[in-house]
């Protein structure tokens, strides 16, 4: 019997999945824009081009379907960051590692995914038990950020005398709030990207390090 192809091998998301999946972009479009109490399934149905009732099949309530956009957001941008630091060659240098992930991050949240957008917009919206959740996803890519830094301390790469978790905290609350005020009319996503990383470069980084946000 001859064996499958890799293509063929690839499972095939069936009907009801590509639904389910439908609904939650849907859900994340209107979440990210509208906000927590301004979600309703009516603006979600329309987007996903279901009937409202349909999504009950997938979601048992209106709060199941926003604590799963939630928990997604979180999910996906920890997933983005780390593939992306995983393609580094090995000998990247911490700081420069860093400065990758604030990049990678920024793009993700503000022009790949409205599930980041909805999940950080709406943190502070949701009621305390929707939080339960993303915040165990929040915490894993916590620690991904902690340990860059933590690297790039061992390796002398941040100023002396720096709180190191003070630091990594301002940079990943400046980065999530940039969702709230950044226009890409008023100024690019190439320009905030830059102006974050001369902001780890030259108010993190070590005085030595020469130029390396323009990279």
């Amino acid at each position: 019997m001859a064996q499958r192809s890799a293509a063929q091998q690839v499972a095939v998301p069936s009907k009801s999945e590509r639904t389910r999946e439908r609904i939650l972009d849907a859900a994340a479009h209107v979440l990210s824009r509208k906000g927590y109490a301004g979600t309703r399934l009516s603006d979600v149905a329309e987007v996903a081009e279901v009937q409202a009732p349909a999504i009950y099949y997938y979601f048992p309530s209106r709060d199941d379907l926003i604590e799963e956009v939630m928990w997604a957001g979180a999910h996906r941008v920890r997933l983005h960051v780390q593939s992306v630091l995983d393609e580094l060659p090995a000998e990247t240098e911490p700081i420069d590692r860093i400065l990758v992930a604030v990049e990678a991050h920024l793009r993700y949240e503000l022009s790949i995914s409205d599930y980041t957008t909805a999940s950080v917009r709406n943190a502070g919206q949701v009621p305390e038990q929707l939080r339960t959740r993303p915040a165990e996803e929040e915490a894993a890519y916590s620690r991904i950020w902690r340990d860059l830094f933590d690297e790039a301390a061992r390796a002398g790469q941040l100023r002396d005398g720096l709180d190191v978790n003070v630091s990594r905290l301002l940079l990943l609350g400046s980065m999530n709030w940039a969702a709230e005020w950044w226009n890409p009319r008023m100024r690019s996503l190439a320009d905030l990207v830059a102006a974050a990383r001369s902001l780890v470069l030259h108010g993190m980084g070590a005085p030595d390090l020469g130029e390396r946000a323009g990279r």
